[in-house]
């Protein structure tokens, strides 16, 4: 169950926070946010600000903990967003 909606936004949200040897294209539902795509604590910190601005949610600290790759940032989304 793809929901190709809720990670075209993701992926939207993730990329200004890429390194320059990291292509947009290599955000994929697999991707480890810290260890594929290469991205800072603190640039994770930003995203998770950004989805929460953009889905209109609230992160617990939990939930971040669980945020370890794209599929499981869109499962948080979508159980938040229910």
């Amino acid at each position: 169950m793809k929901d190709t909606s809720n990670y075209q936004q993701l992926a939207e949200i993730i990329k200004p926070y890429l390194p320059e040897d990291v292509k947009p294209e290599q955000v994929q539902e697999g991707s480890h946010l810290i260890n594929d795509l290469n991205i800072n604590s603190a640039h994770l910190v930003d995203i998770v600000l950004d989805v929460e601005d953009h889905y209109n949610i609230r992160l617990e600290e939990s939930d971040m903990q669980q945020m370890q790759t794209v599929a499981d940032a869109l499962r948080i989304i979508q159980e938040k967003t229910r």
